[in-house]
């Protein structure tokens, strides 16, 4: 005989409620559902497998009055992003400071940091932004995994392997088997704001929420992390990121 109860049907990919369009990842670390809001403005969802369209919709209504908040808060911030064009005297930034782009004829790299001056091959030019990625990415790779260590051994956490990623509208992520994703954006960020979202992850390999307990975890390790998370809040929009 079969059960008169039957599971919700699974929650699609995105969902409508009223004027918000939420996107939903499934995860297997989730408990309960988490709504952030990305750095886009857009609304995520991250929910435990088995989640039903009607719980998440009666979730997200019940905490509406504080997505529009968020929402408004990052429309605010993310306004104005500065374009930038790849012509000698631009800056692009690097560990919080601002280097001005030299046009070379001759380099034995494509993008280079010389004297404090980004040199960028002149036949790079065509494809002068994945030149760019590639580089804060290289360099991502060297200096990352030292900023990391000593961070990682005062919140005693191991750290499997370190990458450097496009990783969209997030900072960084984080797998249980240790391994910590950081968006090779943030070689742009000042260092101690770069030490932040290092911490941040770091807290996530034992805590995978954002509870009361997450924090407490960041605060020991960190205890100005709120005046890094607002300085980070609000530098982010001005960073450069490829159109």
């Amino acid at each position: 005989m079969h059960s008169s109860r039957s599971s919700p049907p699974p929650v699609p990919g995105t969902v409508h409620v009223g004027d918000l369009e939420v996107r939903v990842r499934v995860s297997e670390r989730r408990r309960t559902v988490r709504l952030t809001v990305e750095r886009d403005a857009a609304v995520t969802a991250t929910v435990p497998p088995g989640t039903g369209e009607a719980d998440l919709v009666k979730i997200v209504k019940s905490r509406r009055r504080w997505l529009y908040g968020k929402l408004a808060e990052r429309r605010e911030l993310g306004e104005g992003r500065p374009p930038r064009v790849f012509v000698t005297g631009e800056g692009f930034p690097y560990l919080g400071r601002s280097h001005r782009l030299l046009l070379v004829d001759e380099a034995p790299a494509p993008v280079r940091l010389v004297r404090g001056r980004l040199e960028l091959l002149r036949d790079s030019v065509p494809d002068a932004s994945t030149e760019m990625v590639r580089w804060y990415t290289r360099r991502g790779r060297t200096w990352l995994p030292r900023r990391i260590e000593p961070w990682a051994e005062r919140m005693r956490a191991t750290v499997t392997e370190l990458r450097v990623l496009p990783l969209g509208y997030r900072w960084g992520s984080c797998t249980i088997q240790g391994r910590v994703n950081v968006h090779w954006a943030t070689m742009q960020l000042p260092p101690a704001l770069v030490d932040y979202v290092l911490v941040h992850e770091l807290a996530h390999l034992t805590r995978p929420d954002h509870g009361d307990g997450f924090w407490a975890l960041v605060e020991r390790s960190m205890p100005d992390y709120a005046a890094r998370r607002e300085h980070l809040r609000r530098l982010g929009p001005d960073l450069w990121l490829p159109s």
